[in-house]
């Protein structure tokens, strides 16, 4: 099994940028989006990373790119690994939410577990989803180090998968926070992530 993945946040987008919820929403980097991958790209050309997959969307496949070009490797598709559903809320200004469905909106932030947006996806089912492809694709490498490039917040989803983290307000872009991060992979990392389901808290 791989020893460590590198978890890399794609670029930004429009969306990102104005606010708006991208949800499954498939769009390219802005110019912003593409400084920021270069900025990555940089300060991971002296890794050692065996290989590098993105998520099936424009936005982290153009980021793959670029810092696969750094790497010297050429990125491939996890196919099935898009971002979470937001269904009726995709596009939408989340201020909007807030005036518009306030209710709704105060369920989200208090515990996105136990509720979806409008035709969206549960995030039960999204880690399920996201469990089952990283497992495959963790233990494809034998060892040596992984990159993994996926757009917000599915870059919160995998790294609570992996390692527990604070997935946080999956709405909230916050430029502060490190754009990638190395995360070490055990093989008791699915069995850990099942338990810690049980436990809608460890957000």
């Amino acid at each position: 099994m791989t020893d460590s993945l590198i978890v890399i946040r794609s670029g930004a987008t429009d969306y990102e940028l104005q606010g708006r919820i991208r949800g499954s929403v498939d769009i390219p980097l802005c110019q912003e989006g593409v400084a920021e991958a270069r900025r990555v790209a940089e300060r991971l050309a002296a890794f050692d990373v065996r290989a590098i997959y993105t998520a099936d969307v424009a936005c982290a496949v153009e980021t793959g790119r670029i810092v696969g070009a750094a790497l010297g490797l050429r990125p491939r598709r996890a196919r099935g690994l898009h971002n979470l559903g937001q269904g009726l809320w995709e596009g939408m200004l989340v201020d909007d939410i807030r005036r518009r469905q306030p209710r709704l909106y105060r369920q989200w932030q208090d515990n996105p577990w136990a509720i979806a947006p409008p035709e969206g996806e549960l995030l039960e089912d999204a880690c399920e989803r996201v469990e089952a492809i990283l497992e495959k694709l963790l233990r494809r490498r034998a060892d040596g180090r992984v990159a993994l490039v996926v757009p917000e917040p599915l870059d919160r989803i995998v790294r609570w998968i992996v390692a527990g983290e604070s997935m946080g307000d999956l709405w909230a872009r916050d430029p502060d926070r490190p754009p990638f991060a190395e995360l070490p992979v055990s093989v008791q990392w699915a069995r850990a992530v099942r338990a810690a389901r049980r436990l809608p808290s460890t957000l």
